[in-house]
């Protein structure tokens, strides 16, 4: 090991408070890994827009007691520089309930306390949305959620809140690890909880908030379609998170009592015991769930993620089998749903760029707006926030990763309004003797069945830059249709086949999207940095008065295999 690695490790093992970790990194040294020890020194865990996240382990490039130090020290200088009141209006800080969320959470308020600032510590594991409603409702200058989502048992993660209630997005992401970096090097200074308390810095967060929560999802205006909730069956699982109690709750609430909990996953388990991977999306996930709705005859099986800001739902069919929608179906649902309901001042949707563009046409014939932004929540919540007026108020977000903020209370993704809505929707279904298929159906057979698909594509290592191909050489055509456009996120330009221009309202990103004659789409990711490259496609199947839902699936899925095979296949090798 060279000597300046070697420094770098003993001073890290000098500087961690967590003993585990100290021996972690001793073990490594003592076996002389220097391969591993390269890898845990090299660099810092990065922080970006979504914050951080990786796997838990000793050294600065893993999620431990120190990094999360560090990285509190940097965001708490931050806000003191940028937010003149922040040590009065104070930071809200929750956690999941994976093994060292708590820890680094109090971790989290023991730094900024000792800095000055109040904090706003959740008592209990708190649900990711909890945290995002909380900057608001408490006022917060900024809020903090210990939590790895969906990701396996191994990680953890640090998300930041802007005191606007929403994710951070540029410049606050660069300006913010520029801090962290310069912490690092610093003596960092931690409160004992019971002196913060004692100073007023540090407020425990008892039921009383989780109560308001509770009744903000009661008293949504979005969540008052109250239709027949007695004909609604469904069984639920919070996948081993946090969301089950409050679940439970606002369904009750909502008078939903036909409510069937897979008791297995109901409590938090950082293990995730009986799942292979907690996220809804992965196969598998949901079998638990499935099969508690088939052994109850449930309508739905619903599910949210370990920290209950995703959404995903099974839906019995005529056959008693129950089939999972996907993320882009579910927001469709909702956007037609919600809008069908909502004031006349309420007509603002947005949905990002990879997500179907079946949401906008929906919202276009229900005379309201659409507004497409680049891939996550932090861009679906911020851009919602600033172009909402008062003759057009933001009504519903989502994006295909089965993300959905259903009203304004929490701008973030939030599973649990979310699942209250999508229980509303099926009830006042119900009453008309309706399904969700039905509701489905009806969309597609007005605007085309949207079927979209997700390709990552590996390269060789000697395949040319592929966004530097595409933009040098222009497809006219992909699978034998014409381009009609070809949007450059990275130059925020539309050129059209005419050779005509016109800007695009996006921040730049390394994204090319093509629209083709026949209504489809296709949208190339390429990555500056490996030979790999992210497609998202879309086909719309024009319905006829023979179709069913089922055969129009057939012939769209048809249509994307091929689609898909003959894009990849034109692409350089």
């Amino acid at each position: 090991m060279d000597t300046q690695l070697a420094l770098r490790v003993n001073r890290w093992i000098e500087s961690d408070p967590d003993p585990l970790m100290q021996q972690e990194l001793q073990q490594l040294v003592d076996a002389s890994n220097v391969s591993e020890l390269e890898a845990r020194f090299n660099g810092r865990l990065a922080f970006g827009t979504a914050g951080l996240r990786g796997v838990v382990g000793a050294g600065p490039t893993r999620m431990n007691r120190l990094v999360v130090q560090q990285t509190t020290a940097g965001l708490g200088a931050y806000l003191k520089a940028q937010i003149s009141d922040v040590a009065t209006r104070g930071v809200i800080i929750g956690y999941d309930g994976r093994h060292d969320s708590k820890q680094f959470a109090h971790d989290a308020a023991g730094v900024l306390t000792a800095l000055g600032v109040k904090v706003y510590l959740t008592a209990d594991v708190a649900a990711t949305p909890l945290v995002a409603f909380g900057v608001l409702h408490l006022g917060a200058a900024a809020g903090i959620v210990v939590t790895a989502s969906h990701n396996p048992p191994q990680y953890n993660g640090y998300k930041v809140y802007w005191g606007n209630g929403a994710q951070i997005i540029p410049p606050h992401d660069s300006g913010i690890a520029a801090c962290i970096d310069k912490a690092a090097t610093e003596n960092i200074s931690l409160l004992d909880a019971q002196q913060a308390q004692a100073a007023n810095l540090l407020v425990m967060l008892e039921a009383e908030f989780y109560q308001a929560y509770r009744s903000g999802v009661n008293q949504a205006g979005v969540l008052q379609n109250h239709t027949q909730p007695d004909l609604v069956s469904l069984a639920y699982t919070a996948m081993h998170g946090v969301g089950n109690k409050m679940a439970l709750d606002v369904l009750k609430d909502a008078g939903f009592t036909k409510v069937h909990s897979v008791a297995e996953q109901a409590q938090p388990d950082g293990d995730f015991p009986t799942v292979n991977f907690p996220n809804p999306e992965e196969k598998g996930a949901m079998d638990m769930v499935i099969a508690e709705a088939k052994k109850h005859g449930a309508m739905l099986a619903c599910a949210n993620d370990p920290d209950a800001d995703r959404f995903a739902v099974a839906v019995r069919t005529d056959s008693g089998d129950y089939q999972m929608l996907t993320g882009d179906q579910v927001g469709v649902l909702f956007g037609h749903y919600l809008l069908t309901h909502a004031n006349e001042n309420e007509k603002l949707t947005c949905t990002t760029i990879v997500s179907s563009s079946l949401l906008s046409k929906v919202a276009q014939s229900l005379q309201a707006n659409c507004r497409t932004t680049l891939t996550g929540f932090k861009w679906l919540t911020n851009v919602g926030m600033s172009e909402e007026t008062d003759d057009n108020r933001f009504l519903f977000a989502y994006e295909e990763a089965l993300g959905y903020t259903v009203g304004s209370m929490v701008w973030d993704k939030d599973g649990l309004s979310a699942l209250v809505a999508f229980a509303q929707l099926t009830a006042e279904l119900a009453s008309q003797g309706q399904t969700i298929w039905d509701r489905l159906e009806s969309i597609y057979r007005e605007h085309g069945f949207h079927l979209n698909a997700q390709v990552s594509i590996a390269l060789k290592p000697t395949t040319p830059n592929i966004g530097a191909h595409l933009r040098q050489y222009p497809p006219l055509t992909i699978a034998g249709h014409k381009v009609l456009s070809t949007d450059d996120i990275s130059i925020s330009k539309r050129v059209f086949s005419d050779g005509s221009e016109e800007d695009i309202a996006l921040p730049t990103s390394d994204v090319l999207i093509y629209r083709l004659d026949n209504g489809a789409r296709v949208i190339v990711r390429p990555s500056g940095t490996e030979p790999k490259i992210k497609c998202y496609y879309e086909v719309v199947a024009t319905m006829t008065a023979e179709d069913t839902l089922a055969s129009a699936q057939r012939r769209a899925q048809d249509e994307m295999d091929r689609f898909i095979s003959e894009h990849q296949a034109a692409l350089p090798q």
